[in-house]
């Protein structure tokens, strides 16, 4: 792995960086009050139009050709400005992405350069399920082949942006018959398609902005050419898309750790008690000193599997391993802040105590830390098999 950037990939981290700092900070705070999602749907389509809604996607289908270190990058320094923004973007290239490795020629040329241009806001990941979140092999939502067509019914839970979501990617049992996890496969529905329901928002804890749905599908036609890849094969391709995203939501959990403890520096830096700034206490440096070095660790893990994505290599394991360091210690890091602020971090005038429960899902969604050390293990112990 060379960590060195490519004038491409500084060039992408730089104009995130300045996009979070301009357009995105400044109204951080009115988006989680709940006020602002005209705003969040104008960041989405400037984002889009600077080519961060397709980072890993060819240039033919209008993708930026980035790759996937630039994908971390880019979602890193956007999560400081907006952990909301952050993640729709997340799954946005997220389900760019699964389109283009397991969708046929004209799913691509229709899709995916209206993700990329922003004509589509959004698009959504259904997998999840009330009683399949965790085990989503175990998914009762079904597709029964009926002529040329497919009808969907059933319910997926916390999808992300659903109701600005242009496009979804759905997972679905086309076998009952067959064996847990194989007869699933996976679909694209275009929203407003009849028999598919979008839930109200739920209200969250954090990240407020971002829209969390439920998504029902009532006797809902679809063409059998919404089918991506082969039938009864999608739940491999939901495994290995989980992967990728999970070098997302470990990008975006450093992004808010860093954030939450930039502030916390200056602030301490500034700050006086008993007549000397609170940065020369001893105690508080050394709390400077381990979390930034637990976010330096996260960010060398992420980089490594992003750049085995890249090279078409294995990255599972590693992509696990990555994004339960750093939504673990992004989150320790996000309570530690607010702890330097004393008083003012537990205050809403200040960012530590929004950062702090915008940080908090970054262990549970795209697979809990649970998941993920169960991943890893399986990894690891097929290496002696």
């Amino acid at each position: 792995m060379n960590t060195a950037l490519t004038e491409e990939q500084q060039m992408i981290q730089d104009t995130a960086r300045q996009f979070a700092q301009n357009e995105l900070l400044p109204n951080a705070a009115k988006l989680d009050q709940g006020d602002g999602q005209d705003i969040l749907l104008n960041n989405l389509k400037q984002l889009a139009e600077l080519g961060f809604m397709g980072l890993s996607i060819n240039g033919e289908y209008g993708g930026t050709e980035a790759g996937s270190v630039a994908f971390s990058l880019a979602i890193t320094e956007i999560a400081k400005g907006c952990a909301s923004t952050a993640v729709t973007t997340s799954v946005t290239n997220m389900v760019a992405e699964v389109i283009q490795a397991v969708g046929n020629e004209e799913q691509k040329q229709k899709y995916i350069p209206q993700i990329c241009s922003g004509e589509y806001p959004a698009a959504g990941f259904c997998l999840t399920e009330v009683e399949a979140g965790s085990d989503p092999a175990g998914m009762k939502t079904s597709a029964i082949k009926d002529g040329d067509e497919y009808i969907l019914n059933g319910s997926k839970m916390f999808i992300t942006s659903a109701e600005y979501a242009g496009v979804f990617v759905v997972w679905a049992v086309t076998d009952a018959t067959a064996k847990k996890g194989k007869g699933i496969s996976c679909f694209l529905v275009e929203n407003g398609t009849p028999g598919l329901i979008v839930g109200p928002a739920e209200h969250k804890m954090g990240q407020k902005a971002s829209a969390t749905n439920e998504v029902r599908f009532e006797d809902c036609r679809i063409p059998a050419s919404a089918l991506m890849g082969k039938e009864n094969d999608g739940f491999r391709v939901a495994v290995a898309e989980l992967a990728g995203g999970r070098i997302g939501i470990g990008s975006l959990a450093l992004g808010i750790g860093l954030a939450a403890m930039d502030y916390a520096r200056d602030y301490i830096s500034q700050r006086k008690q008993f007549d000397q700034e609170l940065s020369k206490f001893q105690g508080l440096q050394w709390i400077l000193a381990d979390r930034y070095t637990d976010l330096e660790a996260a960010r060398l893990l992420l980089m490594n599997a992003a750049c085995l994505k890249e090279q078409g290599q294995a990255f599972s394991k590693q992509a696990s391993m990555a994004k339960l360091f750093a939504s673990e210690k992004a989150n320790i890091a996000c309570y530690d802040a607010l702890q330097m602020l004393g008083g003012y971090g537990y205050i809403k005038e200040y960012p530590l105590e929004r950062l702090t429960r915008d940080v908090r899902i970054t262990s549970i969604y795209e697979g809990t830390s649970e998941i993920q050390r169960i991943v890893i293990a399986r990894e690891l112990l097929k290496e002696i098999a």
